[in-house]
């Protein structure tokens, strides 16, 4: 399974960097893991939705 940094899915989501860690913390991103103090997030992985805020319709 290939992986991607907090650095690289930030770019790939138009999230910041404390935003996609935020996520791998609250554990809303499947498959995600920390070695070594880095987040390893699966490149498959989709954008997370943050609940914290009520999409307008």
């Amino acid at each position: 399974m290939d992986f991607m940094t907090t650095k690289e899915a930030s770019k790939k989501w138009e999230l910041t960097e404390r935003m996609v860690q935020y996520h791998c913390k609250a554990g809303r991103i499947p498959g995600v893991m920390k070695i070594s103090g880095v987040w390893l997030i699966p490149k498959e992985a989709g954008k997370p939705i943050d609940g914290r805020w009520k999409e307008s319709r």
